[in-house]
């Protein structure tokens, strides 16, 4: 029976699943504004994340 002689790093091993991983996960609706926004990141339009202003909304921005 074959045995590997020495153990896979973690590189390589990653390397090789890389083909496995899933699609980015969908749009939400942001709870504040209720734009679409990536999950776990501070929504674009409106600058809250967890219910809280975070980053200065893009309309105050161009202001």
């Amino acid at each position: 029976m074959a045995v590997p002689k020495y153990r896979t790093s973690r590189s390589k091993a990653r390397m090789r699943r890389a083909h496995r991983r899933v699609s980015a996960s969908p749009a939400l609706e942001c709870s504040h504004c209720h734009e679409l926004k990536l999950p776990h990141r501070a929504c674009p339009s409106c600058g809250y994340y967890n219910g809280k202003q975070v980053v200065a909304a893009a309309d105050e921005e161009k202001s």
